[in-house]
């Protein structure tokens, strides 16, 4: 078992019961699924660019990721419908927990005049995203591997009803949020 979800089960939730009044285990919130998603306009006019792109994601998620195409034809991109874009990869269970771990304790920690996370990037409904500039601040990436430095999103969805209790539940995790 990963550090974080037994830190959820054996300290967090019971926390989190505790702070916001619920009355049973099944209220406090959790986190659903993480979202990792990277597009590149590179990889509309190379193919293997895309695929590339879905290698890394697989290195940096320890699961398979899924090629993006492109759904509809936009003349000003120069983009037509079912042209590869990117990958992205969700993440659920244990591999989302072992993957919150290495977010807060190694990569989090290798950004470059990293100053936190900020806590206006929550949507309104308990989901938080972030982009990443570079990923090679992930050990699993081979820097020698990687023909450009590129940037994702990571989503992490979580079952709270508010941005004050996804905040409260992150930051738990061990997410360095400012203010």
């Amino acid at each position: 078992m990963s550090y974080s979800k037994d830190k959820y089960f054996s300290e967090i939730r019971g926390k989190l019961k505790e702070a916001f009044g619920y009355s049973n285990d099944f209220m406090v919130p959790r986190l659903e699924k993480v979202v990792l998603n990277c597009t590149s306009s590179d990889a509309a006019k190379d193919s293997k660019v895309a695929q590339m792109i879905a290698d890394e994601l697989t290195v940096i998620a320890g699961q398979k990721s899924v090629i993006v195409k492109a759904k509809k034809s936009v003349a000003g991109f120069k983009l037509r419908a079912g042209v590869n874009l990117g990958a992205k990869v969700t993440l659920r269970g244990d591999r989302m927990y072992e993957f919150m771990d290495r977010l807060a304790y190694i990569a989090l920690p290798r950004v470059r005049d990293f100053r936190g996370l900020s806590s206006k990037c929550f949507d309104g409904n308990g989901n938080f995203a972030m982009g990443v500039k570079e990923q090679i601040i992930f050990p699993e990436v081979n820097y020698d591997r990687i023909d450009k430095i590129r940037g994702f999103d990571i989503v992490i969805c979580t079952t709270a009803r508010d941005d004050k209790t996804a905040l409260s539940l992150l930051k738990a995790f061990n997410l360095p949020f400012t203010s």
